[in-house]
């Protein structure tokens, strides 16, 4: 063998050697490069290199960017000895102009891992890298083995790439991953055009992610991940794909419990939708809802297209099934389509139409059933809610309700909160600001209802208007603060036994607060009055037509706030002790030729007993001659700042008796006794459970009026035990004496693994009857949940409503079935929703 022929072997059998061990060892070589006889684009493996003119022609014309080279990871094996291991190649995102000039060529050592460091690239630059390298530079690159090709943070692996870089066309074959962002697609079979992100794969497994803003102001950001596989998957340009025999599903890739499958399904990530075409929704491997077209959210967001559908059922409309669409109009206005048919009733439409914009905002409500089966009637509700801004001080809000008759939220709601409604609000209402000042017009009337023909509701009365205007300063000198609020109202009734009137009520006030550090004072001083022009009935007992009433009404509240640090049971805590002294007097005055207009009685509690009238209006102003004293203490954790408890205790003393009542004489005390005892305790007694209670007792008759105490147990999420008991033997609504006592049982437990039941009773002991019940279980499938749940309420006792609610929730798409979410919320306080979604495709969260 000639000495030449020995020299230039040298490097290549050193290559062959090279492995994880000697790699860590042996400094990094430097080859002449006219000793390489590869293909073209094949870099040397020195850091030094000659210059381009003592380089041979046709690897100077090959290679116009510089090139990155390290040997192969320890895993690899050795390259063929005409060919160095692992050579990246760097190029423009143009083609380079012949004779361009070369700049040096450099070549890094493998880390000790075998890892390849990442190419440093220009933006737009593509970078190529594999074991074995062949072509031409400018026409046709091969690389085989491991390859990859990179071009800012699109990465393509394959066995194999092709790249033509006139065309920029890659064509991949074997194990081909392209990897962008968020997005992963694999496939047997690729062919792209990196630029322009067009391209096919064949039979493709894919995932696609996106970040989600929060639905709700406090909400995290979190990720929504779309997975599926299909025939053909066709790129058209980023963010777009179409997909041919198609599945798509938010659960894991691997086994996915749902999925959608479509013929046709078009990815579009720029609107954030996708479109399934000849497409079923198919659950456990059955399919359970065909689609022949829809679009459903790709990130949890609002679209057009038919929602899915609610179905449910309760003995006043039957089988109950409902098909929304809803119409994303502009990013402001979008609307939804209803049609629910009912076996018992049957059809009805409805709509409903959301607007925002930056001045105004609102909701219209539409229901029509044009032959209910069970009354023979046509049944409507109409409902408009609006709110603007005129100005930047002046505003405005209407809110107009109406239903076609007195039955038809007790026959067609399932829903308690709902079917109890007996007064539907229509007002408009005019506000401007002024600053220190405030004025407002008010027309107002109401729609009353009345289901139960043994029971007669009385409609409220109309203010057509009521005009305010108020006013406060606190800077009128002296430390003086004054207050004055007016009020003009016109009341009206539709029924001719009830009076009617106009009333004028002035009611100015000073005030001079003085306070401390720890303590405060406040002597306030006003006179309230009132003017009336009535209009009387020709049934009403009282002939006076002109009402003048004006009563003043001194008030002294004071108060201490102490504090200091204490250590209870191991634990450090800051303990606060606050003493309260609040002294009202306010004169007697006749006020029994006032008809009752808009006046009911304060239940008392600690907010009422430090306020100036114990009734709500201007047509009763309480007299008074009493001292309410209260103390407050609070143990607060030094660490956490968490309130661990809460005691109060209270009691106001007479000096007078009453004489000024509502409906009956009972409600008055007598001087010389301190008649009611209230009393408070609650906090968060340990980390799982938290009490509360309130008592009101009467010293008097020795018997206590009111007591509210509940208790919640709980020890983690999802799982909460509450109890409460509340006892009211005088409770009033208006005239009447109604009584209330129950008690409360609900919580969420888990059952087994992924299983959860809730639940709610509340049993009268009153009336000795179960007035509202509540059973259901939830089963979180990881990215689905199924609920179940059981309503029972009776508006009366004779007027029993059942109701079963059935939900399929497919996370990050849709909710199928009637949702009882909103029902276990109001159920179980401190419910945990088990799963996070945005599965409600109108509204984009629950």
């Amino acid at each position: 063998m000639a000495p030449n022929t020995r020299i230039r072997l040298i490097p290549l059998l050193l290559l062959c050697m090279s492995g994880a061990s000697l790699a860590e060892t042996m400094p990094a070589l430097q080859v002449a490069p006219e000793l390489l006889r590869g293909p073209v684009g094949v870099a040397p493996t020195s850091p030094a290199v000659a210059p381009a003119a003592t380089r041979p022609a046709a690897l100077a014309e090959s290679v116009a960017k510089p090139a990155a080279v390290s040997p192969p990871p320890p895993r690899q094996a050795p390259a063929p000895a005409d060919v160095p291991a692992l050579v990246p190649v760097a190029m423009p995102p143009t083609s380079p102009l012949p004779g361009a000039a070369e700049q040096p060529v450099t070549t890094a050592k493998t880390s000790p891992a075998g890892a390849v460091p990442a190419v440093p690239l220009a933006p737009g630059e593509t970078a190529v890298s594999a074991l074995r390298i062949h072509g031409e530079r400018g026409i046709e690159l091969v690389a085989e083995g491991e390859a990859e090709l990179q071009r800012d943070d699109t990465r393509l692996t394959a066995d194999k790439v092709t790249y033509r870089e006139l065309t920029d066309e890659v064509v991949a074959e074997g194990n081909v991953v392209l990897s962008s962002g968020g997005d992963t697609i694999r496939g047997p079979q690729a062919t792209l055009v990196v630029g322009d992100r067009v391209g096919t794969f064949a039979s493709p497994r894919y995932e696609l992610s996106r970040a989600r803003p929060p639905a709700l102001a406090g909400d995290a950001p979190r990720t929504v991940a779309g997975s599926g596989e299909a025939e053909t998957l066709a790129l058209e340009g980023e963010n777009h794909y179409r997909l041919a025999n198609a599945t798509w599903t938010t659960c894991s890739p691997a086994d996915p419990d749902w999925y959608i499958k479509a013929r046709d399904l078009e990815l579009d990530y720029d609107r954030e939708v996708g479109t399934a075409r000849d497409g079923s929704i198919v659950f456990m491997d059955t399919p359970i809802f065909w689609m022949p077209w829809a679009e459903f959210p790709l990130n949890g967001q609002r679209q057009s297209g038919l929602l899915p559908p609610t179905f449910g059922s309760s003995n006043k409309t039957g089988v109950d099934f409902t098909q929304p669409y809803y119409w994303n109009i502009a990013p402001n206005y979008d609307a939804t389509l209803t049609s629910r048919i009912m076996t018992r009733r049957g059809l009805q439409i409805g709509g409903e139409l959301r607007y925002l914009d930056e001045d105004y905002q609102g909701t219209t409500r539409l229901e029509w059933t044009p032959n209910d089966k069970v009354s023979g009637e046509d049944r409507r509700l109409g409902s408009i809610q609006h709110q603007q801004r005129f100005a930047p001080n002046f505003y405005g809000t209407l809110d107009l309700n109406a239903v076609s008759d007195d039955a038809y939220f007790e026959d067609l709601s399932s829903s308690i909160g709902v079917a109890s409604r007996v007064n539907l609000l229509r007002e408009g209402r005019l506000i401007y600001t002024g600053g220190w000042w405030t004025a407002s017009a008010l027309a107002q009337r109401y729609q009353t209802l009345n289901p139960d023909p043994d029971v007669r509701n009385v409609e409220p009365y109309r203010r057509l208007p009521q005009l305010q205007l108020s006013a406060v300063r606190a800077d009128l000198g002296g430390g003086l603060s004054g207050l004055l609020e007016t009020e003009f109202v016109r009341f009206a009734h539709r029924e001719r036994d009830r009076d009617e009137a106009s009333r004028f009520v002035a009611h100015p006030q000073l005030a001079l607060p003085m306070q401390g550090a720890s303590w405060f004072v406040t002597p306030k001083a006003g006179i309230h009055h009132t003017r009336y022009d009535i209009d009387r009935s020709p049934v009403s007992s009282h002939s006076s037509t002109d009402v003048t009433r004006s009563v003043p009404i001194l008030s002294l509240d004071s108060g201490l706030l102490l504090e200091r640090e204490a250590r209870f049971f191991g634990g450090d805590y800051l303990q606060t002790l606050e003493p309260r002294l609040f002294y009202l007097h306010v004169p007697s005055r006749d006020q029994k030729d006032i008809p009752l207009f808009d006046t009911n009685r304060f239940d008392v509690g600690f907010a009422q007993i430090f306020a100036e009238n114990r009734y709500s209006g201007s047509d009763r102003i309480g007299d008074a001659n009493d001292l309410t004293a209260a103390v407050t203490t609070r143990f607060i954790d030094a660490e956490s700042g968490v309130e661990r408890l809460r005691a109060l205790i209270g009691q106001r003393y007479y000096f007078s008796d009453q004489k000024v009542y509502l409906y009956n004489e009972d409600e008055l005390r007598t001087a010389g006794t301190g008649n009611e005892i209230l009393a408070g305790l609650g906090g968060r007694v340990s980390s799982t459970v938290n009490v509360d209670s309130y008592v009101q007792y009467n010293t008097e008759t020795s018997r206590t009026e009111r007591l509210n105490a509940s208790v919640r147990y709980q020890p983690g999420f999802a799982r909460t035990l509450n109890l409460s008991y509340r006892y009211a033997p005088n409770l009033r609504i208006d005239e009447d004496v109604v009584g209330l006592e129950d008690i409360d049982v609900s919580g969420q437990w888990p059952l087994a693994r992924n299983w959860y039941g809730v639940g709610r009773v509340t049993h009268s002991l009153k009336d000795d009857r179960i007035t509202e019940a509540v059973a259901g279980i939830e089963y979180d499938g990881g990215c689905w949940v199924f609920r179940t749940a059981v309503h029972r309420f009776a508006i009366d006792e004779n007027d029993v409503t059942n109701a079963i609610f059935v939900q399929l929730e497919l996370n990050d798409l849709a909710g199928i079935g009637s949702n009882p979410l909103s029902l276990i919320r109001r159920s179980v306080p401190g419910y945990g929703k088990i799963n996070d979604s945005s599965a409600d495709r109108v509204f984009g969260a629950e």
